[in-house]
């Protein structure tokens, strides 16, 4: 793995952090993902500022890990005489008042375990992408950090001169550090601290008693679907395709992409997993996103990718502030996809939201009312499933007819004739089911390359995609059919590369690709699994596993020489890739004896 990138996240749906191995802050945007990162350190490793560090004096080790099934992150400081100090790193969540308590706030807890160990606390936020380290003011038991847009302000029982001077002091006491909004904090901060603490912890745990876990793989289940829920912004029910921006999908290669958005494709895939695990609070959120999306559209263009309050201008810039992942610039805020045409987003809304004409679960489940809003998606969809676009992959330079835009505007046509007569609507339901066949009778035709035998990633081509392999998860084809088969054969020939899959190996707007897409290789174990080749799937799925961080996920990309990782992180794709295939490959509960 990359040690850059071995970070542990915490946050509370609305604010998050990533934290390296030594308990350092350095990643953290506020007052929401998208923000200006007041902790910037993971773009430039260089700058004195930008992080939030607590180090021992003769400091030799460090250990680190989650609290059980929680957000709560544990780190364990020891000096060389065998002192040793415990922090907790949390962002608060819990219900407070009848509703869920999430400020744009972290918690770190300090106290000793043995010995009397020297503590060093060295605070210091960025302001305006690391232009320039925050200017403070302070007081008895605060100090306030300007010139981010929401305030910051410490509150701490800590001697507040040690910390300014950032001077080491012996540890005798539990301390509290609460670094949140720019007001007054009531209460006593340590105990406050240690109750916000307790009932976080219980938060998290009580969440993932819902989930509907497999046999095997547990933990590494659990680990995933808590890290898909810190890509949640709760207050519209987006979910963003991952925390940072701007780490390279490969050394020096220049594609480095603002990802603290919400795509409809990644999203799609987010929701799809978790929803197998039961975790339908996600799906719910991310419903109502869609609605409020769905009704802010009347043309019906829908764009790829939105802002998580959905804002629909993403325009993108470079900051110059900050020197890049590993000195690797450029750093990219906002993102032009926005303005892309991508068709298969029409297929990911309505697949998106046909699960709720089914489940009766749901607090709200699907009227017939959504169903009519549903249809203008749905005719979008098929209007455009022939039309060029940029593909799933975001080309920015070359438009073509993809295939998996086109199966997706095949899913949304025969999807909408289920949720039809699910409804009752069997008019409705000839009429979708009809559109769906003539998409079909397109693909089946124009896609396919009677001179390969094979499908090929674009009408009328003859080149690979692995997203060809989505056409049974679509349920487009049965994985029996022989020209899936042939599909599948081109496919592991061409684009795999040892244990890992390539999306595509033809050159693209940045040259020829580098690195693995880590979602496409574990499309691929499932291939595997599918075609009957289980105990091969299993060996790819755990070396997987041995290539994630320390904190149990992924990025978006990997090394296929080394096993490195590099892309944005964690990333959505990923994570839906882990807990899609430890559900597969897991024996059943029946197993239990």
């Amino acid at each position: 793995m990359s040690e850059a990138l071995d970070l542990a996240p915490i946050g509370n749906c609305g604010v998050s952090a990533l934290i390296d191995r030594e308990g350092r802050y350095v990643w953290a945007c506020l007052p929401r993902v998208d923000g200006d990162p007041a902790f910037c350190r993971l773009l430039d490793a260089d700058k004195p500022y930008g992080a939030w560090a607590m180090t021992l004096e003769n400091q030799v080790s460090t250990e680190q890990g989650y609290v059980r099934n929680t957000a709560v992150l544990r780190t364990v400081l020891t000096d060389k005489a065998g002192a040793s100090i415990e922090i907790l790193d949390l962002s608060p969540r819990h219900w407070r008042y009848g509703r869920l308590f999430r400020p744009a706030a972290y918690i770190r807890r300090v106290r000793p375990l043995s010995g009397v160990a020297r503590l060093r606390v060295s605070l210091r936020p960025a302001r305006n992408w690391g232009e320039a380290p925050c200017e403070r003011t302070w007081g008895s038991n605060h100090i306030r950090f300007l010139g981010l847009p929401a305030g910051l302000r410490l509150t701490t029982n800590a001697p507040v001169s040690m910390v300014l001077d950032e001077r080491p002091f012996r540890l005798e006491e539990e301390l509290s550090f609460f670094l949140g909004p720019d007001e007054p904090f009531t209460g006593d901060v340590v105990d406050v601290c240690r109750e916000m603490t307790e009932k976080t912890i219980l938060y998290w745990q009580a969440w993932v008693r819902t989930l509907a876990l497999p046999l095997d793989y547990q933990e590494v289940v659990i680990r995933a679907a808590i890290a898909l829920k810190l890509c949640v912004h709760e207050d519209t029910g987006a979910i963003v395709a991952a925390l940072t921006t701007s780490v390279p999908e490969a050394p020096a290669s220049g594609r480095n992409w603002d990802y603290r958005y919400c795509w409809l494709r990644d999203a799609y895939y987010v929701v799809q997993a978790l929803t197998r695990l039961s975790a339908l609070d996600i799906l719910e959120r991310y419903l109502a996103f869609l609605r409020n999306l769905v009704g802010a559209a009347p043309s019906g263009h829908i764009q790829p990718v939105y802002g998580v309050g959905l804002e629909t201008d993403l325009t993108e810039r470079i900051e110059p502030n900050l020197a890049g992942f590993k000195g690797m610039g450029p750093v990219r805020v906002g993102n032009a996809a926005y303005i892309q045409h991508q068709h298969d987003v029409y297929g990911q809304v309505v697949l998106s939201s046909i699960h709720a004409f089914f489940d009766q679960r749901l607090l709200r489940p699907a009227t017939v009312q959504d169903f009519h809003d549903l249809e203008a998606v749905g005719e979008r969809a098929f209007a455009t499933h022939d039309q060029p676009d940029a593909g799933l992959w975001e080309f920015r330079t070359k438009q073509r007819v993809h295939t998996y835009s086109a199966l997706m505007g095949w899913a949304a046509c025969d999807r909408l004739g289920n949720a039809a007569a699910q409804l009752g609507l069997p008019e409705r339901a000839d009429y979708w089911n009809g559109r769906a066949l003539q998409i079909r009778t397109r693909i089946e035709t124009e896609a396919w390359n009677a001179d390969l035998g094979r499908f090929a990633a674009g009408f009328g081509g003859d080149d690979l995609d692995a997203s060809l392999l989505q056409i049974v998860d679509l349920q487009f084809l049965d994985p029996t059919d022989q020209r899936y088969k042939a599909t599948f054969s081109a496919i592991e020939a061409g684009l795999r590369r040892g244990a890992y899959l390539m999306r595509y190996a033809e050159p693209d707007d940045f040259g020829m690709p580098e690195t693995a897409f880590n979602f496409c290789t574990f499309w691929f174990i499932e291939a595997l699994h599918r075609a009957g080749r289980t105990e091969e799937a299993r060996d790819l799925f755990e070396e997987m596993l041995r290539r994630r961080t320390h904190a149990g996920l992924l990025s978006e990309d990997m090394a296929t020489s080394d096993g490195v990782l590099w892309g944005n992180y964690p990333q959505t794709y990923s994570l839906v890739g882990l807990i899609n295939c430890a559900m597969m490959l897991s024996r059943p509960w029946g197993d239990v004896r």
